[in-house]
Formats: structure tokens, sequence, C-alpha cells
């Protein structure tokens, strides 16, 4: 028996995951939850912040895919 979610059903991003914080429409890497908050920390690192459980969200394709390219496109910068 094959189960399916449903399309509008979405999972929250995991440890080590990348999420968007859609309050402050800011994209990083989940760290963990304390104290009834979850920790993200910018992509290139940084200082983490902290972001209410309900406005973390899983990234869209194109989300993901524009964040890691910003990464890449920045690490290649480093030498020059």
């Amino acid at each position: 028996m094959l189960l399916c979610m449903a399309s509008n059903q979405q999972t929250r991003p995991g440890i080590g995951e990348l999420a968007k914080d859609s309050a402050r429409g800011r994209i990083g890497v989940v760290m963990g939850d304390i104290g009834g908050r979850v920790q993200i920390r910018p992509i290139r690192g940084g200082k983490e912040w902290d972001a209410i459980p309900d406005n973390v969200v899983a990234l869209s394709a194109r989300e993901e895919l524009s964040a890691r390219l910003a990464v890449k496109n920045g690490n290649s910068q480093v030498g020059l």
C-alpha cells in the first residue's frame, strides 16, 4: 500500500538542513532547538538567531538551489 502526504503538508526541517525563517525572510542551517525556539545559523557561518518554530519552513527547490549556488559563487571569489 502506498501512502502519500498531502501536497500542502510540510515537515519542519531537521538539524543540519537548510530552512527559511519566514518571519525574517532569512535562510540558514537548523542547528537545534532550545527553550521552544529553533536556532538557525547563516549558511556561510556567523551568529545564530532564534526563530519561532511555526515560522521555520523547508525551502522550495528554487530557494535551495539559489542558496547553494550563492555559497558556491561566494567560495569561488575567496582566492581572487
